[in-house]
């Protein structure tokens, strides 16, 4: 069974904006913590146009490739962590995030994100033959 977090983690990924929308009540509890900021709103429309793909994954944010995602429950709690390659300023970087939520008939109604921020991703080195 897919979990509301995986849910949440592939629309993210899949940059979908109404996916995410339907997926958070409204109202929701919403805060994240990145590493310059806190983040609180407590609307769907909030969290997804104006905090994740208005500020976190902009147009100059191409996300590449969700790389994986794990789910799971801390007692009532849901719990999703979720790493995505993106593509920025003509480089690669990996972003992790991980976060806990409430449900209430499907939807995401209480949320609390912690993110890694952008980590570049160096490129392999190639033994010399």
């Amino acid at each position: 069974m897919v979990t509301a977090g995986e849910h949440f983690a592939r629309a993210l990924a899949a940059k979908d904006s109404a996916a995410l929308c339907a997926l958070l009540a409204d109202p929701v509890d919403f805060q994240a913590l990145t590493p310059g900021r806190h983040w609180q709103a407590t609307t769907g429309r909030q969290v997804a146009e104006e905090i994740i793909f208005g500020h976190w994954f902009g147009p100059g944010a191409d996300i590449i490739e969700l790389c994986s995602v794990s789910t799971g429950r801390v007692s009532q709690r849901g719990h999703v962590a979720y790493r995505m390659r993106i593509r920025r300023s003509g480089g690669d970087h990996l972003v992790e995030q991980q976060a806990y939520y409430s449900t209430e008939g499907g939807r995401i109604t209480w949320m609390r994100v912690l993110c890694s921020g952008y980590q570049s991703v160096q490129p392999e080195r190639r033994p010399a033959s």
